[in-house]
């Protein structure tokens, strides 16, 4: 089936490496316009060199998008560049593993500005371009810990929370300017930390065994980790033109980790 996303332009946050990377892939192959950031500008030449998109489809900058300005900066010239911008997907951001008597004061500050900054640096230069767009749509990257917290993840696990919440605002808040917001809940995706985790945990047991073990212990119904590519096909879904009538749903792609009713 055709998505419809040929020659829409999308910005992807964090598209370096894993479920950005998968994204920014996916998107490039259904003929869309990507543009892309990450802190590290090594890590956007070999994205380019390794993806050989050239600059009519692809767009890199080196970008924290804790920084206000910057973010902005590039979201401009992304909307310049391609002229104009239909799509939004919010993946930047990372875990942190600490309990509550492990965190401190800036933990807490670091983790809330890092998840919301993800969302809301792109989010508010993007607006006048999404408006312009006769599909925009948003997806925001979040886990279904922000369902199900973790004791293991507490800081994490409450950014997560709040920004299912936002999301859900957003939701409504811009239906009337045409723009959907949508939320993808990722479970355990293998993007490549937990290879290393298995390569580092001296196991004699193959990955496929561990991962299944790991899988088990953490109530995966589908009794593995996820990939990387099967959240992209989530996400595209989402952004797809096709997709015109969902706004304010939050996708889980967790193998059935979710125990959660709703």
């Amino acid at each position: 089936m055709d998505l419809g996303l040929a020659d829409r332009t999308v910005l992807v946050t964090g598209g370096t490496s894993g479920v950005g990377l998968a994204t920014v892939r996916a998107l490039l192959a259904e003929g869309a316009r990507v543009a892309t950031c990450a802190r590290t500008p090594d890590s956007l030449t070999a994205l380019a060199d390794g993806l050989g998109a050239g600059p009519d489809r692809l767009l890199t900058g080196a970008t924290d998008i804790r920084d206000a300005d910057a973010t902005a900066a590039f979201v401009r010239r992304a909307a310049d560049h391609f002229g104009g911008l239909d799509g939004l997907v919010n993946n930047a951001g990372q875990s942190r593993m600490k309990r509550l008597a492990e965190t401190t004061a800036e933990d807490w500050r670091d983790e809330l500005q890092l998840k919301f900054a993800g969302v809301l640096h792109t989010l508010h230069p993007a607006l006048p371009f999404l408006r312009a767009s006769d599909a925009a749509a948003v997806v925001n990257i979040n886990a279904v810990l922000a369902k199900e917290p973790s004791p293991r993840l507490i800081t994490t696990s409450a950014a997560r929370a709040g920004i299912l919440n936002l999301s859900a605002s957003l939701a409504r808040e811009l239906a009337p300017d045409g723009i959907r917001v949508n939320s993808v809940c990722l479970g355990l995706i293998d993007t490549g930390q937990w290879t290393r985790r298995h390569a580092a945990s001296g196991t004699e047991r193959s990955y496929e065994e561990w991962q299944a073990e790991l899988a088990a212990d953490r109530g995966v119904a589908l009794g593995r980790l996820g990939r990387a590519d099967e959240v992209a096909y989530a996400v595209l879904t989402l952004l797809a033109p096709r997709a015109s009538y969902i706004t304010g749903t939050a996708l889980d792609v967790c193998g059935g980790v979710a125990r959660s009713a709703a």
